[in-house]
């Protein structure tokens, strides 16, 4: 069976992928500030294997402590989905809180990395696995508030990119997903969306991150690909054919 580890599980984007891995046959870890203790009922009210993680991304000891509770419960963990992440307050730069913003970094930055230098190596120790971090194309741009979010997710999109070009030759395979703008509790409060009404269909992330974490689009691993946008049956290939680094 294969495992999944998922951060910031509790609601929104995780919750929905927490319980979309479940109903593909995945047992799921399923991480939070606090343990998410309905998103593990409904995983288990769905015939699936699910032990909920309570982690402070930010503290080290928090991330390797989840990392063993997990594999204790489930066994070797084959996907890790960075998905935990804050925003700062929409203001410009200068009007920024400086404690909000560092602590915004710390989430969206640290916590991935974090969980990518401890997990990485035991799955290279097995033969490999697979690292989805939860982007955004706030990363790809300028804007003129929310400074810390663009920036930590500017520097995701290196993290993940160090972890395919270090890591592809053991058999990691590094993923930058941007979920489109799905309705959550974060979104719904910027002001950035009031008025949307092209909200990203939940089941459209959770498609997408399932074809990266099962193989079949490994030869896109270095890449950016986003809900709503990348259509999954595109991405796929025989998978005679993986195995090409990417340049």
């Amino acid at each position: 069976m294969t495992a999944v580890l998922i951060t910031g599980a509790s609601r929104g984007i995780g919750a929905h992928l927490a319980r979309g891995f479940a109903a593909a046959g995945y047992e799921v870890a399923a991480a939070a500030t606090s343990v998410p203790e309905s998103v593990v009922k409904e995983i288990r009210a769905l015939g699936a294997n699910a032990v909920g993680l309570a982690v402070d991304v930010r503290r080290e000891a928090d991330v390797v402590r989840a990392i063993e509770n997990a594999e204790e419960a489930l066994g070797p963990i084959d996907v890790l989905i960075s998905n935990a992440g804050r925003i700062d307050a929409e203001v410009p730069l200068w009007e920024a809180d400086p404690d909000e913003w560092w602590d915004v970094m710390e989430t969206n930055v640290r916590g991935p990395f974090l969980f990518a230098r401890h997990l990485v190596p035991r799955m290279i120790a097995r033969g490999g696995g697979r690292v989805i971090d939860i982007n955004s194309g706030s990363g790809t741009r300028d804007f003129e508030v929310a400074t810390a979010y663009t920036a930590s997710k500017t520097a995701l999109f290196r993290i993940g990119g160090s972890l395919h070009a270090a890591g592809y030759d053991l058999g990691i395979r590094a993923f930058e997903m941007a979920p489109g703008v799905v309705r959550t509790d974060m979104t719904s409060s910027m002001r950035a969306h009031d008025g949307r009404k092209d909200w990203t269909d939940p089941d459209d992330v959770v498609q997408l991150a399932l074809t990266l974490a099962s193989g079949d689009a490994d030869h896109l691993s270095g890449t950016y690909v986003r809900a709503g946008v990348t259509e999954p049956a595109n991405l796929k290939v025989p998978r005679r054919s993986l195995g090409i680094v990417q340049e």
